[in-house]
């Protein structure tokens, strides 16, 4: 997935950091992933330690980690994932506000992509309703139709707004690609929280952040896949079908120092790490202040090509690439 923030390329990185601050060995060990996203650095960590806690503020990325993170036992999914090919076409919300040719005059999507959307989706809660599938499966269906879904997404990268034509990669017929996930031999956690609410609450080993570095919410650039995830009715609102979504106080230079203090001082955690832009609203002198306050402080860099959607000419970016630091703490 195209993801604001992600951390695919980025977690040779993180990873060698942590090992080279907490050991090579974790099993032992708790790791918190509080702000998940598409769950790629706790994925990254799941067979290595005794448990992952995955959280994030958006439903979208709940399901994306409740399938990744929360599921660790095998089960068949082949048969239900060759039915979900065989459904008729369904006019539903997605095809009706989202699709080509709907009441919404939205262009995110193909009429027969986003018709296929509708018929999966109700097709996947009637499953579940009738307890035909396990809630483990449940989420896996879910999580791999997201993931389908946004490759064929009429958009240029987010879905802050999509694009005038049908472009020829929205014009393929969606194809589920099943959502696999690792086997563990144990049990992990994923929650849909507030960050500094749920860490009041829990405590473990490594604690790593990865929070909003900028004035763009998540709620709004992924707005579909909660759409689709949620499959709620509701009036959407404007050209791009917004709805009401969920504003983070790290994406406000008013509150962004405040809420961030707040976590790093009730955190339960022996090791914390912070991932953060150079461009991000916090300072990385201002992130080290906050730090040092609890512990022992350094930080590790690196240099990382700057996101698809960060490149055009609206937003008068110069550099191709930005810094990427990795603030450590060890709590004393």
């Amino acid at each position: 997935m195209n993801y604001i923030g992600s951390k695919h390329r980025l977690s040779s990185f993180i990873q060698d950091t942590i090992h080279s601050v907490c050991g090579q060995d974790l099993s032992d060990l708790v790791f918190c992933d509080l702000f998940a996203g598409t769950g790629t650095v706790g994925r990254v960590f799941k067979s290595q330690v005794k448990a992952i806690i995955a959280n994030d503020l958006e439903f979208y990325s709940y399901v994306l980690n409740r399938n990744y993170i929360g599921n660790y036992k095998s089960f068949e999914y082949n048969d239900l994932i060759e039915n979900l090919h065989s459904l008729p076409l369904q006019k539903g919300f997605i095809a009706a506000q989202y699709g080509e040719g709907g009441v919404g005059n939205r262009l995110y999507f193909s009429k027969h992509n986003a018709q296929k959307i509708d018929s999966i989706r109700t097709e996947v809660e009637r499953w579940y309703r009738n307890k035909a599938i396990s809630t483990d499966v449940y989420y896996f269906l879910l999580a791999s139709l997201l993931e389908s879904a946004d490759k064929i997404a009429n958009t240029a990268s987010v879905y802050g707004s999509y694009l005038k034509t049908i472009k020829p990669r929205a014009a393929k017929s969606m194809v589920i690609t099943p959502a696999t996930f690792e086997i563990t031999n144990t049990a992990h956690q994923v929650f849909q929280e507030d960050g500094n609410e749920l860490i009041t609450k829990i405590s473990g080993d490594i604690l790593y952040i990865d929070p909003p570095y900028n004035v763009r919410q998540y709620g709004a650039n992924y707005h579909i896949l909660n759409t689709i995830a949620k499959y709620n009715i509701f009036a959407p609102r404007g050209k791009t079908g917004l709805p009401i979504y969920n504003k983070s106080a790290y994406c406000s230079k008013k509150t962004v120092v405040s809420s961030f203090e707040q976590l790093i001082k009730n955190a339960q955690f022996k090791y914390i790490f912070v991932s953060y832009s150079n461009e991000g609203l916090m300072s990385p002198s201002v992130i080290k202040k906050v730090m040092k306050q609890y512990g022992r402080y350094d930080v590790k860099t690196t240099s990382y090509k700057r996101f698809r959607a960060d490149k055009t000419a609206s937003r008068h970016h110069k550099a191709s690439s930005t810094i990427e630091y990795l603030h450590i703490l060890e709590k004393q």
